[in-house]
Parts: structure tokens; C-alpha cells; sequence
């Protein structure tokens, strides 16, 4: 690569281990990374795709790619990305996002779990792949992903995951299945705060909280610490009211320790959401804990926050990215391609116009500036 201004995709990626046996290839193994990439950035969800794009748009390659050997076929990208080792290229995407994208200090960072439907075969008793992302809402990108052999074994999969990020002064938020003590002492050690869904099978846990609560229901929150916040969202005939009850009170906090030792717990938290569409009306409460102090306008933002990686990622890859109907499967290639789709995503987040992502993927399709300008933006 010669173009100094694709150099942050270059940096990261040009020391990745090459599986394949040297001297006998046709293509650098970079060259064909980056061929990826913009395949992902302009609609390709196959491999069949990748190579349509990368020989429409190989004039345009050749300003920065060698290619001795012209475009690799989709046989090629597909045998390619089945042998990279899969932890290694989540590594480098990690590097990279660390190098181009400055993560916002104090703002949440969400982390949940998705299955990659289509990555199962039971031809040979291969399971789906399940991965654990963090999500940037405020810079709304991903930060990184790690793979899980099931959704079970997010417990183990979260706290890896943290390892590879940069997450201090932010605030971290997981639903119930990361509530665990090991994953909050993680946080705190990454100089992180937490704000943690109560599982309802944490029956102390989540017995002491309820009952202190409805305590404090009963005494009107009388000689306690505790802060309160409320938000009412108009959306299109909907109307979402939340609701949020920050209680730091010193004795609460004893008790609860007393039964699981949670790290620097300072808040216990209430949030009540109740929607309104048309005539039906329904309501949910769920508890949380926190190592916030009593802050019930920013732990309410947090929890809003956190289902943003549901709606701005989750859903996107689903819908923009079809990656639900991928049936890329073999060896890494899954896992390998869930980070082609994320360098695509956190690029085409960047781009300030009003355009939908779908509609800039297919710009990126048709305009050879605009798919530079994706590049080149970070």
C-alpha cells in the first residue's frame, strides 16, 4: 500500500499472522484485508460480493494495492479468511479502533451478547457463534468483540473482553447475565464505573434490594439518601415514561454486601418504564446496582444508553447488514467477517451526512470518492 492516507487500516493489519504457506501465494494477505474492507463498505455481505466489487473498482485498487495477480476470486477471500486466526484479527480491529477513534471519557459503554444465526452447520455439529460486543454510545462505534462458544459463557467472555479495552472513566453496563461480583471487581480494575441489571435468580440479591424499596416506598424515602429522576419521550403516537430511584444508603449497602460483596457498591436502583400506544398501556421494573454515587439523572441515562447497542448495532447488522441471513460459516471465516462488518460500520458511522447506512453503502458502491473519503475520514 503506497496511499499514506490509508495507513491507520495498514498499521494495524500489516502484522497480522499469514496462515497460508509462504511462497505459494498469489495475493498479499493485506491486499486482500482491504479489499474486504471496502466490500463491506459497499454492500458485500458474501464472499461472491467482495470479488464483485474488488474487479468493478480494480483501476481504482491499483492506486494503492500492487495486485500482481489482479482480484482474488471468492474462493480465495473465503479459504483466506477461514485460516486468519480469528483472536488475532479481533486484536488488531481493537488497535485500530484504540488508534483512529478517541473514546469519550464518562459516557456508557454497553456490552451484550449476539448469535450469529446463520454461522451454525450441523452437517458436522459446529454450533452458531455467539459474541460479546462493547458499544461506544457516544461515539457510537464498536469498541471490540470476543467470541463464546454460547450465550452461557458470556460470564467468562465479558471479563476478556475488558481486558482488550480502554474503557477508564467510562461507564459500563450489562444486562443480567454479567451481574456477577468477578466481572464488577473487572470494571472497578479498569478504573471503570458499573451499573449492573439484578438477575432475578440472585434471590438475596435481589430480595434485599425489592424490600428496601418497598421500605422506602412505605416511609416516603424519609432519612434516606436517595435521588430521583423522570423522563417522558413523544415518539409517533408513543409515549415512554421512565422513572428512576437512586437509594445510596449506607446500612442497604452493609446488607447487600453481607450476602455476595459486590465492589465499591454505592447505589442500588429502581427504573420503572411505563409505554403508551394508543390505548394499551404496559409497565416493567427492573433493579440494578452501581459503583455511581447517588446520580439518578445519569444512571437513568445510563440504562436508556445501554439499549442503544440493540437498536443502533444489534438491529443494524441484522437489517443493513444481513448478517442473520449470512451463511459464512467455515473454519474463522464467521467470526472473521463479523469484524469486516464492524470496520465497515464504525466507517460509515463517522460520515456526518443524512444519509441512511444503507444508502451510503451503496454510494460507497458508486462513488470511488466517497468510499475514499469512508476511508480516509479517521
Amino acid at each position: 500500500m503506497s496511499n499514506e492516507q490509508l495507513t491507520s487500516l495498514e498499521k494495524c493489519f500489516r502484522d497480522l499472522p499469514d496462515p497460508r504457506v509462504q511462497g505459494r501465494c498469489d495475493h498479499k494477505l493485506l491486499d486482500i484485508i482491504i479489499i474486504a474492507v471496502c466490500g463491506a463498505l459497499c454492500g458485500a455481505d458474501s464472499w461472491i460480493g467482495i470479488e464483485t466489487v474488488g474487479k468493478a473498482k480494480e483501476q481504482w485498487f491499483r492506486q494503492f494495492l500492487e495486485l500482481e495477480h489482479g482480484i482474488p476470486s471468492h474462493d480465495t477471500f473465503g479459504d483466506v479468511f477461514a485460516k486468519i486466526n480469528s483472536e488475532a484479527f479481533q486484536k488488531r480491529f481493537i488497535q485500530w479502533v484504540e488508534s483512529v477513534f478517541r473514546v469519550t471519557r464518562g459516557q456508557v459503554v454497553a456490552i451484550d451478547g449476539k448469535t450469529l444465526r446463520g454461522s451454525h452447520d450441523e452437517a458436522i455439529g459446529k454450533d452458531a457463534i455467539h459474541l460479546v460486543s462493547a458499544w461506544a454510545s457516544a461515539n457510537g462505534i464498536v469498541l471490540g468483540q470476543r467470541k463464546t462458544a454460547a450465550k452461557s459463557n458470556e460470564i467468562t467472555a465479558i471479563p476478556e473482553l475488558l481486558e482488550l479495552l480502554n474503557v477508564s472513566g467510562c461507564i459500563v453496563t450489562i444486562d443480567a447475565m454479567g451481574c456477577q461480583t468477578k466481572i464488577a471487581q473487572h470494571i472497578r480494575d479498569r478504573k471503570a464505573d458499573y451499573v449492573l441489571r439484578v438477575k432475578d435468580n440472585q434471590s438475596h440479591l435481589k430480595e434485599d434490594i425489592v424490600e428496601w424499596f418497598r421500605y422506602g416506598d412505605e416511609q416516603g424515602f424519609a432519612d434516606m439518601r436517595m435521588d430521583f429522576h423522570r423522563t417522558i419521550h413523544k415518539t409517533s403516537g408513543r409515549v415512554e415514561v421512565r422513572q428512576c430511584w437512586v437509594v445510596s444508603d449506607p446500612v442497604a449497602f452493609e446488607y447487600i454486601r453481607h450476602y455476595e460483596g459486590w465492589p465499591d457498591l454505592h447505589s442500588i436502583i429502581r427504573v420503572q418504564r411505563e409505554r403508551r400506544v394508543g390505548d394499551q398501556v404496559t409497565h416493567d421494573t427492573a433493579y440494578y446496582i452501581s459503583s455511581l454515587t447517588a446520580d439518578a439523572a445519569t444512571i437513568l441515562d445510563a440504562t436508556q444508553h445501554h439499549w442503544a447497542i440493540e437498536n443502533s448495532f444489534h438491529w443494524v447488522l441484522d437489517v443493513t447488514f444481513a448478517e442473520d441471513d449470512s451463511r459464512i460459516r467455515s473454519g474463522e471465516s464467521a467470526e472473521n467477517m463479523a469484524v469486516l462488518r464492524a470496520v465497515a460500520l464504525n466507517l460509515l458511522k463517522q460520515d456526518t451526512s443524512k444519509s441512511s447506512l444503507r444508502q451510503k453503502r451503496f454510494r460507497a458502491a458508486m462513488d470511488n470518492d466517497f468510499l475514499l473519503q469512508l476511508l480516509t475520514q479517521v
